[in-house]
């Protein structure tokens, strides 16, 4: 018998997600413009609910307020790229960035709390800097501000470059993922989310792995934004730091399977099916999303993956298991 971080399920993985990559990177030269738009959408929930799950996941911090950094990375990509000249695409990594650098800020006053306390704190930070921007004449106050960053392209070759942007920020924040939780940082998260003072108790820092992910989610939530900005061209307070993307985080992660690199991807792609198939029920479309998280929670605690995975069936193996020599 011997350990291996790898099993024969995730090699076998490996290779169809790099072949999987592979294909979608050509898919701007095979579908509609429309299409571009829609898969770029898929990738930002990915995205999102990844950074959801490394937050209440791994980092065992439910947080209600992420969409606080999605929309610092959705005005981040206008102040960098509009108003400073940066290239649009080093201004998508740049807002989440800033996002991170708010994220950081914030964390010494939410840290304070903990619980459902913690949880409605970063609600409350979020409203504030809704309020925020709302007041800020430059970026367009209340009313928003258009995206300029890519009007020297043309329609089909900005959308195209999103798109591009979309699958690269997306696959390299699920890899950094990853990576991140087979480190020794990785190991040292889970045990402060398992029990805080053993952590603690064993050499842990606590808080320094809590604010690391914290941070961490933050920047890429705010590399989400600056991502739908461009998608959409358009942010405005009200849609920007709407709840509305936290609550499809957290519906991503539990129906994928929370604590499970793999969960939030099958996730996102069941709500990109149910949003496509439900949304002309109107106001029943959100009670209908409802009713199937319900339905998730009380019967698949552990989301889709918990129900077909086992200890040699993952994709992204981050502990050892054990295998026959």
């Amino acid at each position: 018998m011997r350990a291996s971080r790898t099993t024969p399920f995730s090699r076998v993985s490996a290779v169809v997600l790099g072949v999987l990559v592979a294909v979608l990177a050509y898919a701007p030269y095979a579908v509609s413009r429309g299409t571009q738009t829609q898969l770029v959408l898929l990738f930002c929930y990915v995205l999102m609910g990844t950074m959801w799950n490394l937050l209440a996941g791994y980092g065992g911090m439910v947080s209600v307020g992420q969409q606080a950094y999605i929309g610092i990375g959705s005005y981040g990509l206008v102040t960098i790229a509009d108003q400073m000249g940066v290239p649009a695409v080093l201004a998508v990594p740049l807002a989440g960035v800033a996002a991170g650098a708010v994220a950081w800020v914030t964390s010494f006053l939410v840290f304070r709390l903990a619980g459902g306390y913690f949880a409605i704190g970063t609600w409350v930070v979020a409203e504030v800097l809704r309020l925020v921007f709302t007041q800020v004449d430059g970026l367009g106050a209340g009313a928003g501000v258009s995206v300029g960053a890519y009007g020297d392209l043309g329609p089909a070759y900005r959308i195209a470059v999103v798109y591009w942007l979309a699958l690269a920020t997306t696959v390299l924040s699920v890899f950094g993922v990853y990576l991140l939780m087979r480190s020794r940082t990785g190991l040292g998260l889970t045990a402060v989310r398992d029990d805080p003072v053993a952590a603690s108790s064993l050499g842990v820092g606590v808080a320094g792995a809590k604010r690391l992910v914290y941070v961490a989610a933050a920047v890429g939530c705010g590399m989400a934004g600056a991502l739908i900005a461009s998608n959409t061209l358009r942010v405005q307070p009200e849609s920007a730091f709407s709840i509305n993307y936290t609550a499809v985080m957290m519906f991503v992660v539990v129906i994928g399977g929370i604590g499970a690199i793999e969960g939030p991807i099958l996730g996102a792609v069941l709500y990109f099916l149910l949003e496509r198939e439900l949304s002309h029920f109107g106001a029943w479309y959100l009670v209908l999303l409802g009713i199937v998280v319900v339905a998730f929670t009380l019967v698949l605690p552990k989301g889709l993956w918990g129900l077909v995975a086992g200890p040699r069936r993952q994709v992204f193996p981050v502990g050892l298991t054990v295998m026959r020599s």
